[in-house]
């Protein structure tokens, strides 16, 4: 006998749908579950619900598969059924590692689970320890960025489905690489969301993408359960080894104890019955430090958060760009300000929001590792206008002095696919909304919106064309040009010497000290100094000690003296002392 159960705590009457027979009348309990007993029922089974006296058949929320897409029947699925061969796998810890962000529908040509095992040597030389997917999570349509996903229990059939994110964790951890997998309980996609048919899972308020999710009203119980049972499920069945949580800003929640919170107590349960490390790193806009602050001492107790005050300030000294959110950033004094104590805007002024913003981070007792850093990420790249790489606009001289900065910064690093070779092709915002009203309404808005910043609509790439799709896929050939092969080369040894030097992997804020002056910084960790001139010109700069050798130069013509350097124009250098 095989049970099938589904929570609709407000349906009058719940009915099964099978392949064949007749439909089986579901019982319900006082808890909102329905539940039936149907023989010979197995992992393969096609099925669905019907709610009430509807006679639409409707996907389980719950499902663990959907292989004719989001609209379809569930299928049956047996997560024991896999042959794990990762027995041996102990974990990757956060603290101390690199991470590589990825999306599975770009990062090969062919946009498979499968497809990217054949790619995993490649980031193993590269010296990765964990790989970071974009949301895998089934959506409507074959190509988008995976923040669109309506079965927070099911992977993309058209990636490989469940056995395929299985193989994938499993030849990744066969080479020593954990996998984050971003996960978004935020909201729902705008197409094939039929969980909040069976429950209240949506609130009448709204965040960027709709209605909220219900953590805190009437039947907000099983809403809660329905996201901590996701979140679990990832991590033990999937054998994944963290979560990057999308947007907890966009989760409110009043009750006493936060989601947020009761979620990484149910994972440290988790961690040490497993016997390894699992992470949860948030995304959140709210620079609010009590997300990774140890549940002891009043936080969350998450293990990270994304820190963009980190990117704006790289970016924005970078490039020269103010616009929007950018206005408060790029000067030495706000890089000064990042790399020794995370936020900028720490209490601050925010001109962007036209109020103070942010909390301060306590440097004394709060790691570096606990906020993940980037020069480029998903959002960054495919949320301007035509999706271009910080490699269009920058040098590679430049491009290499913001590496060196990320890399010996204190924080946790994370590249996005193909900045390591300084990949030529853009990242761009791409959908497939089958339904035509929503492909017109999606394209329509993202004109809009970047014309209202000033750019020409004929210059923001259609969503819905395929091309914009196939636009953003990697370009693994490029690895065979000089120029780039080159690129990979320096990140290659900058990663390997962040590893090799404890110094430059050290995540005490309060160890960090930071100088600078006319378009040049100087960042003490330990025994190490990184010396950046970012200057058009030729500098020579003085150093707090003698310099006993060059670890590494981002350029040639470095000039040692007895107390100080010679860098040129645009140039980097890692020296002990």
């Amino acid at each position: 006998m095989t049970e099938f159960t589904v929570w609709a705590p407000e349906a009058a009457r719940v009915r099964l749908r099978l392949p064949g027979v007749a439909d089986h009348e579901m019982r319900a309990g006082p808890d909102g579950w329905w539940r039936v007993e149907v023989p010979g029922a197995g992992p393969g089974t096609d099925y669905a619900f019907l709610l009430d006296d509807d006679d639409r058949a409707l996907p389980d929320p719950r499902s663990a598969w959907q292989p004719a897409g989001v609209h379809g029947p569930s299928r049956r699925y047996d997560h024991a059924a896999f042959n794990w061969t990762d027995q041996g796998w102990t974990g990757r810890q956060l603290p101390g590692s690199v991470l590589y962000e990825l999306h599975i529908g770009t990062f090969t040509p062919e946009g498979t689970f499968d497809a990217a095992i054949g790619r995993l040597d490649h980031l193993v030389e590269l010296g990765v320890d964990l790989i970071e997917l974009l949301p895998v999570n089934a959506f409507n349509g074959e190509h988008n960025w995976g923040y669109d996903g309506v079965c927070w229990y099911a992977p993309h059939q058209p990636y490989g489905g469940p056995d395929g994110l299985k193989r994938l964790v499993d030849a990744a951890h066969a080479k020593g690489l954990g996998v984050i997998l971003d996960v978004v309980y935020n909201h729902f996609g705008p197409s094939g969301a039929y969980a909040p048919m069976f429950a209240p899972y949506l609130t009448e308020q709204s965040n960027t993408w709709g209605r909220t999710v219900n953590l805190d009203g009437p039947h907000s119980d099983g809403v809660r359960r329905y996201i901590i049972d996701s979140v679990l499920m990832w991590l033990r069945d999937y054998h994944v080894d963290g979560l990057r949580l999308d947007a907890v800003h966009a989760m409110p929640d009043s009750r006493a104890t936060h989601l947020l919170e009761q979620v990484a107590v149910d994972v440290e349960a988790l961690s040490t019955h497993l016997g390894r490390p699992l992470s949860l790193i948030a995304e959140s806009d709210l620079n609010d430090p009590k997300l990774i602050t140890p549940r002891e001492a009043g936080g969350y107790g998450l293990h990270a958060q994304w820190n963009d005050d980190a990117h704006h300030a790289l970016h924005t000294l970078l490039t020269g760009e103010r616009q929007g959110y950018y206005g408060d950033f790029g000067s030495l004094e706000c890089l000064t300000d990042v790399l020794t104590g995370a936020f900028f805007h720490a209490g601050t002024w925010s001109s962007f929001r036209n109020r103070s913003h942010g909390r301060p981070v306590d440097r004394q007792r709060t790691p570096g590792h606990r906020f993940v850093a980037y020069l480029q990420n998903h959002d960054q790249i495919g949320n301007r206008a035509t999706g271009d790489r910080i490699s269009a606009t920058l040098s590679p001289a430049l491009l290499r002095v913001g590496a060196t900065l990320l890399m010996t910064a204190p924080f946790t690093p994370m590249l996005f696919m193909g900045e390591e070779w300084a990949a030529s092709t853009p990242w761009q915002f791409f959908t497939s909304h089958p339904e035509p009203e929503l492909a017109t309404a999606v394209a329509t808005g993202r004109k809009r919106e970047f014309a209202a910043h000033g750019w020409p609509e004929g210059d923001v790439p259609d969503p819905q064309d395929r091309q914009t799709f196939v636009r953003s896929r990697l370009d693994w050939a490029e690895l065979d040009k000089p120029e780039h092969r080159e690129m990979y080369d320096f990140y290659r040894r900058l990663i390997a010497l962040r590893k090799g030097r404890s110094d430059l992997s050290d995540p005490r804020l309060h160890a960090v000290d930071v100088r600078h002056g006319d378009r040049f910084l100087l960042m003490r960790r330990g025994e190490c100094l990184v010396v950046a001139n970012l200057a058009g010109k030729s500098q020579r700069i003085n150093l707090p000690g003698v310099v006993r050798s060059v670890l590494l130069a981002t350029g040639t013509g470095v000039t040692v003296m007895r107390d100080g350097i010679e860098l040129p124009a645009e140039t980097a250098a890692i020296v002990a002392l």
